[in-house]
């Protein structure tokens, strides 16, 4: 009887532990094994790439961003057009790792043919196996512009297609060579700097994004039945013991949304904010992904916000885009997409497909909505106002000759005083849109209107002339 026991006892001690395993292995083959597998620490990685040469990568017209060359045994990564493309195509360097699409995606770009399409070459064929090319969504020529407007000043552009989802141009600015030489090179440097190069501005850098955020408040004011709300503005508004002023203490007399958009009233959007419900807030700012993590091809931050912890003075702040909020100009651009789209937001993509030379696809984007935060009335309402700023309001400077373009402005105060942030969001063409910007100068010390509307409308001219979009 006791040995009984005794074998039941070791039986189930046994047992437990092959119990844990298994979970421990579903676990890690679950949640682990990618993260593992793609780790720069992984020498199983750097032993393939010995064998099979990287995958080119190319913009949607094939102008090579990224190539891989082999000598001496010896395999080097390419970058054509050196800083362009750091945040985005990121490197691949022994030394340092991989980063962004070169490390999200480098399965494909390791991804050799089938063994039908190898037992097929050539036998005198002795090269490398060659992984897997990818063709991103974005534009050259519009990235080389949207890096000289930007030169001289930290930020970002972003323009993306709101029907699709595809994403035309991503740059920030500071940026960096990736390039092997200039990399090991710099590397210290460019740890030490304070203005941080390695910092994508776009996906990563969160700010508090000032009026334009007036598009969300707007936004969650007609969905919860205040779309008609209307007051006198005198120059300012005390809530909470809290007085706000509007830009220069300029007051507007008796307006609606309409004029509260178009001249970016901050007694309009603080006073309207106090009507709706902190949870109508909250829910539209997570339909609008500021406070949801955005799926993407590279990493993207969000804003952390407790609104019911928010006082009337804290959710009047947020509401024009104040207080403790913080979004990256990838959150920006997807509101700007939503108005855009009829209310819809399309999931963002850079890489369009990934593929072998012979032209076997292995890999296909497939737009998809993302959210629907806003019904089709509220986004051609909102439309409407947006179109209004950019024709006699504070984004005249955004025009553009040929296509009515809508569009809102925005100057954040933050940490440095007199240095405001300076943003624009907005799309075109109005009627038929088919690209949506986000211009954000960091520090810059103007307003939005006045620095970053005039990048928005270049880049929208430049689409226009190239074709990427039409009047129609």
């Amino acid at each position: 009887m006791k040995l009984n026991k005794k074998i039941i006892t070791v039986m189930s001690v046994v047992c437990s532990l092959f119990l844990v395993t298994v979970i421990y292995l579903t676990y890690f083959m679950l949640f682990e094994a990618k993260e593992i597998s793609n780790s720069t620490y992984n020498q199983r990685i750097w032993a393939k790439e010995e064998k099979v040469l990287r995958g080119n990568i190319f913009d949607r017209n094939g102008v090579v961003l990224a190539e891989s060359e082999q000598t001496e045994g010896r395999q080097k990564r390419k970058y054509p057009f050196g800083k362009l493309y750091a945040h985005t195509i990121g490197y691949n360097n022994r030394t340092y790792g991989k980063t962004n699409l070169e490390l999200n995606f480098n399965d494909y770009l390791l991804k050799t043919e089938s063994v039908i399409d190898v037992l097929k070459r050539d036998d005198s064929d002795k090269s490398l196996d060659k992984g897997a090319n990818l063709e991103l969504t974005f534009e050259h020529e519009m990235t080389k512009l949207a890096s000289s407007l930007m030169e001289g000043s930290n930020g970002s552009v972003v323009a993306i297609n709101p029907k699709t989802g595809e994403v035309y141009c991503m740059y920030s600015n500071p940026t960096f060579d990736p390039n092997e030489e200039n990399l090991l090179k710099n590397w210290d440097e460019l740890s030490a700097r304070e203005d941080s190069a390695f910092v994508s501005r776009a996906t990563q850098g969160r700010y508090a994004p000032g009026s334009t955020f007036k598009i969300v408040t707007a936004a969650t004011a007609i969905e919860s039945g205040f779309g008609n709300f209307s007051l006198t503005d005198s120059g300012s508004v005390k809530i909470g013991g809290h007085i706000f002023n509007n830009a220069g203490k300029k007051s507007y007399g008796n307006i609606t949304m309409h004029e509260a958009i178009k001249y970016s009233s901050n007694v309009f959007f603080t006073s309207i904010s106090q009507e709706f419900s902190k949870k109508s807030f909250e829910y539209m700012a997570k339909e609008f992904h500021i406070t949801k993590k955005i799926p993407f091809d590279l990493d993207v931050k969000w804003s952390e916000l407790d609104f019911d912890a928010m006082d009337n003075v804290e959710i009047a702040s947020t509401a024009i885009g104040q207080g403790k909020l913080q979004l990256t100009p990838l959150n920006m651009a997807l509101v700007s997409c939503a108005v855009a789209n009829n209310g819809s937001i399309m999931k963002p993509y850079i890489v369009n497909r990934a593929y072998h030379e012979k032209g076997n696809t292995i890999y296909k984007a497939k737009p998809s909505v993302l959210s629907s935060p806003i019904k089709m009335n509220t986004a051609q309402q909102i439309k409407e106002y947006m179109i209004s700023c950019v024709k006699g309001g504070t984004g005249t400077r955004a025009q553009v000759g040929g296509i009515t373009v809508a569009g809102k402005t925005g100057t954040a105060e933050n940490e440095k005083k007199g240095k405001t942030h300076a943003w624009f969001i907005g799309f075109a063409p109005a009627e038929n849109p088919q690209i949506a910007i986000c211009v954000m100068k960091e520090y810059s010390g103007s307003g939005g209107g006045s620095v970053c509307a005039p990048i928005a409308s270049k880049i929208i001219s430049h689409a226009y002339k190239t074709g990427l979009i039409s009047a129609n």
